[in-house]
C-alpha cells in the first residue's frame, strides 16, 4: 500500500519505519505519470520490507524545498532515519528490486559513522 505523506505526517514515517521509499511527483508530470503503476506495483509486492509513500510536491511545497527537490520524479530511500538513496528520473521494477536488496544489505553501523565523519568536517569547514 502507497501512503500520501504531507509535512504533517513524514517525520512520523520516517521515524516508525526501518525503510521508507519515497516517491517525490506532481500531477502535472508526465514521467510521474507512468511511473505511477510501476511504484504502486513494487510496493504492493514488497509492503513487508519497507514503507512505500508519495509526496506530491505541488501539496507539499515545504517538503519538496527540505529536500531540495529539483526535478521529478526523484526517488528517495531512507533506512533508519537516514537518506540512503536520492535520484531523480524513472527506474524500472528491475532497479528499484536491486535497490532495494542494496539498501536492506547496508551496514547502518558504517554508514552512520561515514555520515558522523561527514558532518565533522562540514563543522570544520564552517569554523573556518
Amino acid at each position: 500500500m502507497v501512503m500520501n505523506a504531507t509535512k504533517d505526517n513524514f517525520a512520523e514515517i520516517i521515524e516508525n519505519n526501518d525503510i521508507v521509499v519515497v516517491d517525490f511527483w506532481a500531477p502535472w508530470c508526465g514521467p510521474c505519470k507512468s511511473f505511477a503503476p510501476t511504484f504502486e506495483a513494487f510496493a504492493e509486492a514488497h509492503k513487508d520490507e519497507a514503507a512505500f509513500v508519495k509526496v506530491n510536491t505541488e501539496e507539499e511545497e515545504e517538503l519538496a524545498a527540505h529536500f531540495q527537490i529539483r526535478s521529478i520524479p526523484t526517488l528517495m530511500i531512507f533506512r533508519e532515519k537516514i537518506v540512503v538513496f536520492m535520484q531523480p528520473g524513472v527506474l524500472p521494477e528491475s532497479a528499484l528490486e536491486q535497490l532495494l536488496e542494496q539498501v536492506k544489505g547496508l551496514d547502518m553501523d558504517e554508514v552512520r559513522r561515514e555520515v558522523a565523519e561527514y558532518q565533522a568536517k562540514e563543522q570544520e569547514k564552517g569554523a573556518e
